[in-house]
C-alpha cells in the first residue's frame, strides 16, 4: 500500500512519488521491465545531448525549466540502479568474486560530458528565476553537484549487471573507482526528505527530487573515475550492486531460468443483448415498499489540495499546475482518511443505525459496496456484522460494482427486503489514498469516504421512497478494463484510462436519460419521468467530464449537484456522500425526487429514482468526524489484539 504521510509541517507527502519502487513480483521478462522503464523514466527525460542543444538554442525560459530537465535526466540515468539495486562501495580486495547476487556495472565514458556540464553551468546564472531565486539556487547546487560529476554514458546501461566473475572476463571493462570511501559521507535522511517545505509547490517537489538523487551517490563524487578491471588495486573502492529486495532477486532468477510468460486469449467482440432489459418500477413490481430510514456519511479527515498534489509531483509526471488540475477535473481538493477502510465503514454504519433508531438485532441484511477493500475473508460485510454485534442476519456480502455501487446496493436491498421484510443496511465505502502510488490521473481524481443507508419497509398502505431502479454491466473489453486495480503494468496501483471511461459514461448516461424520457411522469402529471426529476445527483466521477456528457445528453449543468470539487471521486460512496452534502449545504431542504446515476469501472452502471427527505439524513458538520488527528509520520492504524494473543487463538 502507498499511504500518504504527514510531515512535521502538517503537509501531506506521498513517498512513492519521489522514491521510485517497482513491483518486480509482477514481471517475468526484460521486455516487461523495459516497457515500464520507458514509460516511467525515458519518455519524459531528455538526454544530456538534448539538454545541451536546448541550452545552445536558448530553449530554456527560466532556471526551473533547466533544473527540471536535469532532474529528469538524472532519474533516467539511475533508472535501473534506483529501482533494482543497492549501491555499496566496497574495497576491491573484499568484493566476492564468485557470488551470483553481487554485480559490477560496466560503464562507458560520457560522450561530450565536459561540454554538457559546462553548457549547463554557464547557462543557469543567465536565466531568470521562475519564482524564488534563492531557493532555486539551493536546489540547483544539489542537482548540479550530481550532474557535473557524472562520468558514464547512460544510454547503454543494461538492467541486468554482470556478476563480478563476468565483469572480470573482460580486463578492459570499465567501472567506478573511488580512491577512498567515507561511510559517514552526508546523505539526506528519510525524514529530511519528507520535511522539505518550500512556499512554491513546484519547488518543494523539485527539492525532494534533488535530495533523492543526491543519495544515489553517497561518496565524494569529484574523486570518482572510471577504471579498467585489470587496473583495480586491492585498496581501491568499487561500487558493488546488490539486489535491493527479495522480489528483485526472484526476478533475476526468473530471467536466468528463461521463464516464459503465460499468454491469455484476447476478448471476443461484444454484442448487445437480444432485447433491452426493462427498468424496475418498484411500486408495481414489489409488495414490500422500500423506505429510506436513514443516510449517514463519514468524510475523510485529511484534505489533499491541488497544491498538495503539485508539492508531490512525481518524477514521471508531465508538468501541470494546480489550476490546470481544477480545470481538467473540476476538483480543487480531495479528502483522504487516516482511518482504515474497515473503520470508515463501521462509523458510517453506526451513524446510520443511530439516525434510523434501529438496533443491530433488527437488521435483516448487510451489504457493503466497495472496490477498494483488500479484505477477502471475512468479507467486509460479515466483518461489520461481527463488529456491530449482529448475531445473525439473513445475508451479508460485498458488492464490487465500483462507481455504480450505490445503485447496485440499493437494488439488492430492495430485492432482499421482499424476502426478509426487515431493514437492510447498505454501506458504501472507499479508501483510494493508499492504492494510487504515483499514477497522476488517479491521484488527481480519487478520495476517501463512506456513507450508509438503512432501507426498511414502508408502513402498509404508504408509498416507498425508491420508485425506479435499474442496473447495467459490460461493454467492449476496452471499457470493461478502463479502470484497473491491481494493475501489474503500473506497479499494482489503480490506473484510469480516460478515453475509455468517458466512452462508457457517455453511453450509459445517454441510455438512462433516454429510458427515463420514455416513462410517464408519476402521480398523473404531464410529461415524462425525466421531466419530474427535481435534482440529479450523479456519480462524482470528473465534474468537467460529467457536465460535458450531461449537456450532450440534453441536460443543463444547473440540473446537477456536485460536491466533487471538495471531496474528490469516492466511487461507490460518491452518490450518497453528495446527497448528504446537498442536505448539509441547504440544497435539499424538503423532500425531492432525485435521479442518481452511477457508472464506472468494469463498465457497470445503474440508477435509482428516489425520494430524498432531508429529515432522514444524519448531517455531519465539517470537523465532526471525530477521527482524531493523524500522527505526523503515518496514518492511524486500527487497534488490534497483540500478535501473541492472535497467534494463540489461531493455533490453540
Amino acid at each position: 500500500m502507498n499511504a500518504f504521510v504527514l510531515n512535521r509541517h502538517g503537509r501531506m507527502v506521498f513517498p512513492s512519488n519521489i522514491m521510485p519502487e517497482l513491483d518486480f513480483s509482477t514481471m517475468e521478462t526484460l521486455e516487461q521491465l523495459d516497457s515500464v522503464i520507458r514509460r516511467d523514466f525515458e519518455t519524459k527525460a531528455p538526454s544530456g545531448t538534448e539538454i545541451l542543444e536546448r541550452v545552445r538554442t536558448g530553449a530554456y525560459e527560466t532556471r526551473y525549466d533547466l533544473m527540471r530537465d536535469l532532474a529528469l535526466n538524472l532519474f533516467w540515468a539511475n533508472r535501473f540502479s534506483i529501482t533494482m539495486y543497492d549501491k555499496r562501495p566496497t574495497r576491491w580486495a573484499d568484493v566476492p568474486r564468485n557470488r551470483t547476487d553481487v554485480f559490477l556495472p560496466v560503464l562507458q565514458p560520457w560522450e561530450d560530458g565536459e561540454a554538457k556540464v559546462t553548457g549547463v553551468e554557464e547557462a543557469f546564472p543567465g536565466l531568470p528565476a521562475r519564482w524564488n531565486e534563492g531557493c532555486e539556487d539551493r536546489i540547483f547546487d544539489i542537482l548540479f553537484d550530481v550532474f557535473a560529476n557524472r562520468r558514464h554514458h547512460a544510454t547503454t546501461l543494461p538492467a541486468v549487471k554482470p556478476t563480478v566473475a563476468e565483469f572480470l572476463e573482460q580486463p578492459g571493462n570499465l567501472t567506478f573507482r573511488l580512491p577512498r570511501y567515507d561511510p559517514d559521507f552526508p546523505v539526506y535522511d528519510y525524514t529530511d526528505i519528507l520535511d522539505v517545505s518550500e512556499d512554491v509547490p513546484e519547488l518543494e517537489a523539485l527539492h525532494r527530487w534533488a535530495m533523492v538523487l543526491h543519495n544515489q551517490y553517497p561518496w565524494e563524487r569529484s574523486k570518482v573515475e572510471l577504471a579498467e578491471a585489470g587496473d583495480l588495486r586491492d585498496d581501491d573502492y568499487v561500487v558493488a550492486f546488490h539486489p535491493r529486495d527479495k522480489e528483485v532477486r526472484a526476478f533475476l532468477r526468473r530471467l536466468r531460468a528463461g521463464a516464459e510468460p503465460q499468454h491469455v486469449a484476447g476478448p471476443r467482440e461484444s454484442r448487445p443483448p437480444v432485447r433491452p432489459y426493462p427498468e424496475l418500477d418498484v411500486r408495481r413490481r414489489f409488495s414490500v415498499q422500500p423506505r429510506i430510514e436513514a443516510l449517514a456519511a463519514v468524510h475523510g479527515d485529511q484534505v489533499c489540495s491541488n497544491d498538495d498534489l503539485i508539492r508531490n509531483t512525481a518524477y514521471n509526471w508531465s508538468p501541470m499546475s494546480a489550476d490546470e488540475i481544477a480545470s481538467k477535473t473540476g476538483i480543487e481538493q480531495r479528502e483522504y482518511s487516516s482511518l482504515p477502510l474497515e473503520e470508515l465503514a463501521l462509523r458510517a454504519a453506526e451513524s446510520a443505525l443511530d439516525k434510523a433508531g434501529r438496533q443491530p438485532e433488527e437488521i435483516g441484511g448487510v451489504l457493503v459496496c466497495t472496490c477498494t477493500s483488500s479484505r477477502l475473508i471475512p468479507s467486509l460485510a460479515t466483518y461489520l456484522c461481527g463488529q456491530l454485534g449482529m448475531h445473525q442476519v439473513y445475508a451479508a456480502y460485498d458488492i464490487i460494482a465500483a462507481c455504480a455501487g450505490m445503485p447496485y446496493g440499493v437494488a439488492d436491498a430492495v430485492r432482499m427486503l421482499q424476502e426478509v421484510e426487515r431493514p437492510v443496511l447498505v454501506v458504501c465505502v472507499e479508501k483510494f489514498s493508499d492504492k494510487i502510488g504515483n499514477i497522476r490521473t488517479s491521484r488527481m481524481i480519487f478520495g476517501d469516504g463512506a456513507a450508509a443507508l438503512v432501507v426498511g419497509p414502508a408502513a402498509d398502505g404508504t408509498d416507498g421512497d425508491i420508485e425506479f431502479m435499474k442496473t447495467y454491466a459490460s461493454g467492449p473489453a476496452s471499457e470493461v478494463n478502463s479502470i484497473l486495480w491491481p494493475n501489474p503494468e503500473f506497479d499494482n496501483n489503480i490506473t484510469v484510462f480516460g478515453p475509455q471511461v468517458k466512452a462508457l459514461a457517455g453511453r450509459y448516461l445517454a441510455q438512462m436519460i433516454d429510458e427515463l424520457g420514455k416513462l410517464p411522469a408519476p402521480e398523473g402529471r404531464d410529461g415524462s419521468l425525466m421531466d419530474a426529476i427535481d435534482l440529479i445527483v450523479p456519480h462524482q466521477a470528473n465534474k468537467t467530464m460529467v457536465i460535458q456528457l450531461a449537456e450532450r445528453a440534453g441536460l443543463t449543468a444547473d440540473q446537477l449537484y456536485f460536491n466533487i470539487e471538495r471531496v474528490g471521486n469516492t466511487s461507490s460512496a460518491s452518490i450518497p456522500l453528495a446527497i448528504h452534502d446537498a442536505v448539509r449545504d441547504g440544497v435539499i431542504t424538503e423532500p425531492l425526487r432525485v435521479f442518481a446515476p452511477g457508472f464506472g469501472a468494469g463498465a457497470v452502471a445503474g440508477y435509482a429514482v428516489m425520494r430524498v427527505d432531508p429529515a432522514v439524513v444524519a448531517v455531519q458538520r465539517p470537523g465532526e468526524q471525530g477521527t482524531g488527528a493523524a500522527q505526523p509520520d503515518m496514518p492511524a492504524q486500527p487497534e488490534r489484539a497483540p500478535a501473541s494473543e492472535e497467534m494463540q487463538t489461531a493455533f490453540g
